[in-house]
């Protein structure tokens, strides 16, 4: 397993040959870059075609840095009943892939969703699925995995949820972009991990410390401090088989060292990885 970490948890006014050159000398192996909002941030991805993509892998190849996946703040509604927010969906998970191909990404994450109290579980999930399969053999012919995250939102509650909607789209390109701490409220990864295993493609590590149990809340906070207990986590990875990036999605708010520069910060994640993948 290597170590990579997303670009929203670098610095918002970094450029992009800023952010990649710190997140080399900070000892990650790779790094995830988003699609966001115009303005989101110095090294954000445009939805439209405004950034130049030949230079960001230019930048790659100098600090040989790999590009693992491209992410999104954006993304539309995949469970909406209106066809013209599921085609808003289908816009930025087009863009995602034209990023991923032209940077050697490989996958991308998507978030389907659309829960409501106006909208159903059962609607949601079967016009989500209508949402994928509409461009699925788009997502096939692309090269590129689209992988499909668990996030608060109510949609995948759990693994056996999760697992049976990607096996329901039955495409070779579709997978399981999973993230350990978004599931630590409410219950343990490695669980998930277990059910999941060979869909997963990618992977957000995090940490969540509990306010007690489950479902009783808690809050974000440094990789080595919080009730993901790595030594589980690491081995049902490696016997899923997979051995690919962890990456990171955290913010230097969670760090425990008041007043830490962003610099010394990334090099402590780094670092953390590290101790994380050796288990």
């Amino acid at each position: 397993m290597k170590k990579s970490i997303n670009a929203w948890t670098v610095e918002a006014r970094d450029t992009f040959e800023e952010t990649f050159r710190a997140v080399k000398e900070a000892g990650f192996e790779g790094i995830e870059l988003n699609i966001d909002k115009d303005g989101y941030s110095a090294h954000s991805i445009t939805l439209e075609k405004g950034t130049d993509l030949d230079a960001l892998a230019k930048l790659s190849r100098k600090y040989s840095l790999p590009v693992v996946s491209i992410s999104t703040s954006l993304g539309g509604n995949t469970g909406a009943g209106d066809r013209e927010n599921r085609q808003r969906a289908h816009k930025v998970i087009r863009r995602q892939i034209e990023c991923a191909g032209a940077l050697d990404a490989g996958a991308i994450l998507s978030v389907p969703g659309g829960i409501s109290g106006e909208l159903s579980m059962r609607e949601a999930r079967k016009n989500s699925l209508e949402c994928y399969r509409e461009i699925g053999g788009e997502i096939a012919d692309s090269g590129i995995s689209v992988c499909l995250e668990q996030v608060w939102n109510g949609f995948f509650t759990s693994p056996f949820d999760m697992a049976r909607f990607i096996d329901e789209l039955d495409n070779p390109r579709v997978g399981a972009y999973f993230d350990v701490g978004n599931v630590l409220a409410i219950s343990w990864p490695e669980y998930w991990i277990e059910i999941l295993d060979r869909r997963i493609r990618r992977l957000h590590v995090k940490n969540f410390r509990r306010n007690g149990g489950l479902f009783q809340g808690g809050s974000w906070v440094d990789l080595l401090d919080g009730d993901a207990c790595w030594e589980k986590i690491i081995p049902a990875l490696r016997k899923a088989g997979f051995d690919g990036y962890l990456t990171a999605e955290t913010s230097i708010g969670e760090s425990p060292v008041p007043g830490i520069s962003y610099q010394a910060y990334y090099k402590t994640v780094s670092d953390a990885l590290g101790k994380i993948i050796a288990y």
